[in-house]
Order: structure tokens, then sequence, then C-alpha cells
């Protein structure tokens, strides 16, 4: 028997109505600040070198604002509306640092529904005291049929220090 944890459902266009909201939430470790730099390419000093932060005026390394962003992105595709989401606008305004060992909520709440299967989100990112770091808003379409299907697993991917 599967684990409810282990699927992933969506909520079609016609299911969704204004108002209606959901959460993400994640914690960023080293590896994913890591992770994310090699991939995304962003190698600022003020995410991975800690003598360089300790003289910015965040005083300590600080993840990059396009983590929370993504964050965002992983909310539409695996929460609401979920499987099936074409992503197609998003504004951003990062408004607080986000640091090593911060558990970050992403709450979508749907602002309005347009033509053509769009539906515009609301996005907020809060970290664990519940201060906003992240705002802004989200245009998708969003799927017309029901999806639900076993979530993908990711391969363990470890980091070397070369």
């Amino acid at each position: 028997m599967s684990d409810t944890l282990d699927i992933l459902e969506n909520i079609t266009y016609q299911e969704l109505n204004e108002g209606d909201s959901a959460t993400f939430t994640r914690t960023l470790t080293e590896d994913e600040l890591v992770l994310f730099a090699a991939v995304s390419g962003d190698v600022n000093p003020v995410h991975l070198d800690s003598e360089f932060a300790a003289e910015s005026m965040f005083k300590e390394r600080i993840a990059h604002g396009m983590w929370s962003g993504s964050l965002i992105s992983a909310a539409l595709a695996t929460v609401m509306p979920g499987p099936g989401t074409i992503y197609l606008e998003q504004s951003l305004a990062f408004k607080r640092p986000v640091r090593l060992d911060d558990t970050l909520t992403v709450t979508l709440t749907v602002a309005r529904k347009e033509r053509r299967n769009r539906v515009v989100f609301q996005c907020e990112v809060s970290n664990q005291a519940g201060d906003k770091v992240v705002t802004g808003e989200a245009k998708v379409v969003a799927p017309t049929e029901k999806i639900s299907l076993r979530k993908p697993r990711l391969p363990k991917i470890t980091i070397e220090n070369r």
C-alpha cells in the first residue's frame, strides 16, 4: 500500500475557487544551498564564503533569492494546482534574507481565474518566525484533467569537496 505522501494529485481549473489556498514547506540545508549554487551557476561569495559573508550587510551566509522563488515553483507544480500545471509568469519581491536552517513555508492563494484556464495566485513565503521573506504573484495554466500519480524519486546526490 502506498503512502499518500508519495502521491501527487492535481486540482483542476474547474475545482479551483478564488480564495483557495495551499502550503508547501522546506528547510534550507547546507547541501541544498551548495547544490543550488552549482545548478544555477550563482557562486556569489555571500552564499558560499563565511568570511566574505561576515563582512556583508547580512553578517552571515544567506540563501540565493531564487531558491525561495523556486519553492513557489515547487508548490505550484506539486501542490496547487499540481501536476500538469504550466508556469507562465512570476513577480517576486524579496523582503528579508533567508539563512541556513531557515524553514520556509510557501502559501499560494487563488487571486482570480481567467479565460483559457489561466489562474493567478498570490504567493507569500514566510520563515519559521512568520516573517515574510518573499511576496509575489504567479500566473499559470491550470490542468483541466485530473491527475494522480506516484511522486518521482530523486537519486541521492552527494557533494564532494574538490
